[in-house]
Order: C-alpha cells, then sequence, then structure tokens
C-alpha cells in the first residue's frame, strides 16, 4: 500500500525529535550566550567612547546591532523549533489512525493520506484511494466523552456539560460529497465512486444509507469488498493520488 507522504505517528522517526529537541537547545543556548557575552561581560562598552570617529560610529552601530538582534533571533529560531519538537512529540504519542494502522495488510494498489484539506477549508481525516475508488474514513468521538440519542449525538465540554454536536455519520457523508465534488470539478470524463464509513463497533452505531459503520479490526476486509469501479484505471488513480497529495496539511 502507498501511503502519501503526511505527519502520522508511524511516519515521525525518534530521531527527527532528538535532532529538533538538540537544535532547539543550540539556538536558545546560543542566544543567551551572545547575550551574555554581550552585555554581561561588557564587550558592547568598548564601542561606547565619548567622541568617537564616523568610523567607530559605523562599528558602534553593528555591534549594537549585532548585540540586540542575534539574541532575539536566535531565541526565536529555538522556541519555534521547540513547539515544532513539542508537536512531534503528540503526533508520535498520539494512537495511529485506523488505515495507518492496516497500512501493511492492504495491497499496492491501494493509497492512504490523513489530513486533506479540501478547497472549503475542511480537512478530511484520512481516505484511502484504491480500484474501487476513494473511502473517507472517520471516527466519532469516545464513548466516554459523547452520548447518541437517535440520530442526536452529543458531547461532553471541558465545562462538564453536555454539549450537542454534528452526527459523526452525516458529517462523514457530507464529507464523502465535498470530496466527490471536488475530484470531478475539473470536468473529468469518469465520475470517481466516493464511499464513507466510520470506524466503530456496529452494536454501538447504526449505518446509514450513506456512511458504512466498520469495526477497526473488520476495516482491510470492508475495503476489500468495495466493487471494483472498471473506469479507474492505474493513470487515473495515480492522478487522483497526485491530486490529493498537493492538499495535505
Amino acid at each position: 500500500m502507498q501511503v502519501v507522504a503526511t505527519r502520522t505517528p508511524s511516519a515521525i522517526p525518534m530521531r527527527a525529535v532528538v535532532y529538533g529537541a538538540l537544535a532547539s537547545i543550540g539556538f536558545v543556548g546560543g542566544g543567551l550566550l551572545i547575550g551574555w557575552f554581550s552585555f554581561g561581560l561588557g564587550f558592547i562598552d568598548q564601542f561606547m567612547t565619548p567622541r568617537p570617529t564616523p568610523v567607530q560610529t559605523a562599528t558602534g552601530a553593528l555591534a549594537w546591532g549585532f548585540a540586540l538582534i542575534a539574541p532575539a533571533l536566535f531565541l526565536m529560531i529555538g522556541l519555534s523549533r521547540l513547539v515544532e519538537t513539542l508537536e512531534l512529540m503528540s503526533l508520535r504519542r498520539r494512537r495511529p489512525r485506523p488505515v495507518a494502522a492496516a497500512i501493511r495488510s492492504l495491497p499496492t494498489d491501494y493509497a492512504a493520506a490523513a489530513r486533506v484539506r479540501l478547497p472549503d477549508g475542511r480537512v478530511l481525516p484520512e481516505l484511502v484511494v484504491g480500484p474501487f475508488g476513494v473511502a473517507v474514513i472517520e471516527e466519532p468521538p469516545p464513548p466516554s466523552v459523547s452520548r447518541q440519542h437517535g440520530d442526536r449525538w452529543d458531547a461532553l465540554g471541558t465545562d462538564g456539560r453536555w454539549h450537542p454536536i454534528e452526527n459523526p455519520l452525516e458529517r462523514a457523508s457530507r464529507d464523502a460529497e465535498r470530496l466527490r465534488r471536488w475530484l470531478g470539478h475539473d470536468d473529468r470524463d469518469h465520475v470517481v465512486k466516493v464511499y464513507a464509513a466510520i470506524i466503530a463497533p456496529e452494536d454501538r452505531v447504526s449505518r446509514t444509507p450513506t456512511c458504512a459503520v466498520v469495526p477497526e479490526e473488520h476495516l482491510v476486509a470492508w475495503l476489500a469488498s468495495l466493487p471494483v469501479q472498471r473506469s479507474l484505471n492505474s493513470d487515473r488513480r495515480a492522478a487522483i493520488v497526485e491530486m490529493i497529495s498537493r492538499a495535505l496539511v
């Protein structure tokens, strides 16, 4: 199975986290060292003369500019790298998404992608391109923080109260329709079939005519059971994968 380049826990090596941490420490330490050398050791004081010559004035301006800008610049770069490293650590600790966990079980004519931004700004969490077309794969909130009453869904907020949320099955169906319109916006000579599914136990959520409910352990079997779209040959699938790769966030 092909994996379109994206940030998933399995795609982030530990060395990237280590290198990021070392770089952030180096930049922050460098900024502090330059600041201490410039002001703590009095290096900048030697450029403060009562009646400087034009050359001394220019040299002093350069020295003051370096002493003021360099430490701040190093600190900004170091803090930026630190935030990025913390984000990578958070991604590594995150539970792999269902498709990411099933990657090794899918044939080579399948391709998976995560976090695909559509033109309207909506970000699709995961999708799979295969001989059947494209499948949008989503997850409902965990049972510990959500509840269902018929078609109505509520989520537990940080204030300890239940708040209504969008029905996950309806959301996945609408996302599939958005994706279908996007894939067909350039007047293709074929229509790409798009399916929607949420990963959940079948005894918790009931499927709808437009959205399947698939237990995580049955995801590979469900993808393999989808009917092959004869008009979607390998070249057309490659074009779809290329289009999706340009929309990753």
